[in-house]
């Protein structure tokens, strides 16, 4: 079978974006080639700051023939009736169509059409422009020819204005190769805003910018690498890795690792160089976590420690170049360095003022009441000076310490649901935001939290309290760590849930893609929280909101899926009003386990089958009796099905009140054998109309038992 090869090739692809925009690319193109009967063996996606490319093997050559059926109108109906149907089924007369005749609904006319097969080069040629020009890139921009405005051209390409391409970057070429293994492939010249896709693609911007001719992905991929691109982003990552660790250990250091950092510099470059950079020993005065966040922010370099140490950083640090010097490396590394001595000088600066020029005591006794603050303290003197200054958060949510006075609240109430100490919580949420009077943290932002730990250390503080003043801003994503203890756990949950609580109130909440306050990020910090560390937090107690609840549960449904957790599973086990996250995870967790049994499968099947009985009857008008009336259970069939019920019912509720929901699910097992031989023996809709009422509350009751766990009705299969 076929192979198809696709790249976008583009300038600089901001890194935190490429890994998604390659997941999003191979989602869109499969999803779109096997709705229109294509099927596929295998793809893979690859990305590099210039390139998304996709590997998709073993395509289908066409689509298969379809004969699809199409219901017409009853043959008396009105003649424009039967006109509207010829046009949408494109006959020409109804002599065309098949008369097909039904107990209920009398004669009536179907049309058959037949839909060929097409060639897969022609549904690319289809999709493929449609799926560029809607790409979801978080930000995107117009340019090139085909952006000026409309009327004007430019080198034969017509200005399309607010309707030409929007792309992350500008797009530069794409390539488009189909074809079977060891044969010619042809090219899939569809076209984008005036740049046709080709068999070129170009190598390093640097050290390879000629043309390249390609066929399929193997000699692509081996054509990128002769021509300095290093294709697969985790191969980069294992080069980073490894030659940062050699250096380091060629040079008696041990390189401090950082997951997230590889990451980042892996995608800002296509051909990784490792080389070793120094800056002045006098600059270890400061504190580790300054130097390493500052020299990671500011040029995405890794630091290193002496070997064998654990708390001293070293003076050396690693880089990562994305071209092989002449020289070496050597104009890199004191380019590098000099941007290095800058902002420790200027980190150094900024810590050594805040540890010799404490804010003025002022008149603040106020606020040293209002949170019981020692103003002999240094970092309590700044809290105190960031509420008497009233430091706006938002101009509709107070200050600073208005909202520390908030959430000074909720984690009084979080603390013995999470279990932690009262007082430990307390304290850390006084001092949590004091760091953002230093002058470090003015300069510096990202060392908010940071520079607090480090100064409650200083000062003297408990370890938990140090440690929650710098976690309570976490996690700040999906891969980010949760808070260190117990202490900083409750803190940081009671800052997202202030956040939220707060933005909610004054109508600031998402829209679409934009999100300026990060609330989508703190409520899944909330939700990682609370199922990770296994926390119960009743969230309607503190939300008290129900469309806030509901963005929770989006959340929710948005972690689960990446957990593995399918979508109808989820829906199955999350009602509108469910407020205990971690309740909702369990029995999804058991739901899933259950249902891939062949005892949960035939179950899932019998019960279906049962509520949509059941709600035919009722969408009727059918009676259905309140209860089972053991009397008029007739037949042997229902009567075992009855008893059944009644003790699976009363099982799964046991279990389900001690929130074992594998045992809840195990008790409802045992239905499947009544619940089939039921259908088998016993007609519901009975003559007697007493009868008839009763069996279908026999069903009702099935519905009733199987939804003490989940709602069955919204699993598929």
């Amino acid at each position: 079978m076929p192979d198809l090869l696709i790249e976008l090739r583009s300038e600089e692809i901001p890194a935190s974006m490429q890994r998604k925009a390659a997941g999003d690319l191979k989602a869109l193109v499969t999803g779109a080639l096997v709705e229109a009967g294509l099927n596929y063996e295998g793809v893979k996606e690859y990305w590099t700051p210039r390139r998304l490319t996709l590997d998709i093997r073993g395509l289908s050559a066409r689509s298969a023939d379809v004969r699809e059926e199409k219901k017409g109108p009853r043959v008396d109906a009105p003649e424009k009736a039967i006109e509207g149907f010829l046009r949408g089924a494109g006959l020409s007369d109804i002599s065309e169509a098949v008369v097909q005749s039904d107990p209920k609904k009398g004669e009536f006319y179907v049309a058959f059409i037949d839909k060929p097969g097409r060639a897969a080069q022609e549904i690319v040629t289809e999709v493929m422009p449609g799926i560029i020009r809607t790409f979801p890139w978080p930000r995107s921009m117009r340019s090139g020819a085909a952006s000026s405005p409309r009327g004007s051209s430019y080198n034969g390409i017509e200005g399309k204005g607010s309707e030409s391409l929007r792309w992350v970057r500008p797009l530069q070429s794409i390539v488009c190769t189909f074809g079977i293994e060891h044969d010619e492939t042809e090219v899939i010249p569809f076209e984008v805003d005036g740049i046709t896709a080709s068999n070129v693609t170009y190598g390093h911007r640097f050290h390879a910018p000629e043309a390249i001719t390609v066929r399929r992905f193997d000699d692509y991929a081996a054509s990128l690498e002769k021509a300095k691109v290093v294709l697969d982003a985790e191969r980069r990552k294992e080069i980073i890795a490894q030659d940062a660790a050699n250096l380091a250990f060629a040079n008696g250091l041990d390189l401090v690792e950082d997951a997230g950092l590889l990451e980042e510099v892996a995608g800002l470059v296509e051909y990784p160089n490792v080389l070793l950079g120094t800056f002045e020993e006098s600059f270890l005065a400061i504190p580790p976590e300054i130097i390493r966040l500052t020299i990671k922010t500011n040029q995405k370099c890794f630091v290193t420690r002496p070997t064998g140490e654990t708390d001293k950083l070293s003076n050396h640090f690693i880089l990562v170049s994305n071209i092989e010097a002449k020289d070496g490396g050597k104009e890199i590394m004191h380019g590098n360095g000099k941007v290095v001595r800058a902002r420790l000088s200027d980190a150094l600066h900024f810590w050594n003022r805040d540890q010799g020029n404490l804010p003025d005591l002022g008149d603040l006794e106020a606020s040293a009441a209002k949170f019981d603050l020692d103003l002999t303290k240094p970092l309590d003197q700044r809290m105190a000076k960031l509420d008497a200054l009233n430091v706006t958060f938002h101009a509709k949510l107070g200050s600073q310490g208005d909202r520390v006075a908030r959430i000074r609240e909720l984690a009084k109430m979080l603390a013995p649901v999470v279990g932690a100490d009262p007082a430990l919580v307390d304290r850390a949420v006084v001092l949590a935001k004091a760091d953002l009077r230093t002058e470090a943290v003015g300069e510096f932002p990202e060392l908010q939290g940071v520079m607090g730990r480090k100064y409650a250390v200083l000062q003297g503080e408990d370890q938990s309290v140090a440690a929650a003043i710098e976690d309570h801003y976490k996690p700040q994503g999906p891969s980010d760590r949760l808070p260190e203890d117990k202490v900083g756990l409750t803190v940081a949950l009671a800052d997202k849930l202030d956040t939220l609580v707060g933005f909610w109130a004054i109508d600031e909440k998402p829209t679409g893609s934009k999100d300026p306050y990060a609330l989508r990020r703190a409520a899944l910090g909330v939700v990682r929280m609370i199922l990770e560390r296994g926390v119960r937090v009743p969230l309607l107690t503190v939300v008290k909101d129900a469309d806030l609840l509901s963005f929770f549960h989006d959340r929710l449904k948005v972690y689960l899926r990446d957990q593995g957790a399918r979508y109808d599973i989820i829906d199955a086990v999350l009602t509108p009003d469910a407020d205990d996250l971690l309740m909702v995870a369990r029995k999804a967790e058991a739901l899933t386990a259950f249902i891939t049994s062949e005892d949960g499968l035939n179950l899932l099947a019998g019960t279906k089958r049962a509520t949509q009985l059941l709600a035919a009857e009722e969408k009727k008008g059918t009676v259905v009796a309140d209860g089972v009336s053991e009397v008029l259970l007739k037949l042997d069939a229902e009567k075992a099905l009855a008893t059944a019920v009644k003790a699976a019912t009363d099982e799964a509720a046991k279990a389900v009140a001690k929130e074992d929901f594998r045992s809840a699910m195990q008790a409802l097992s045992t239905l499947r054998v009544p619940v089939d031989t039921f259908f088998e023996d016993v007609l519901v809709n009975d003559e007697d109309t007493a009868i008839r009422a009763n069996r279908l509350a026999l069903l009702s009751a099935i519905r009733e038992a199987t939804g003490t766990v989940a709602d069955f009705s919204k699993i598929s299969g």
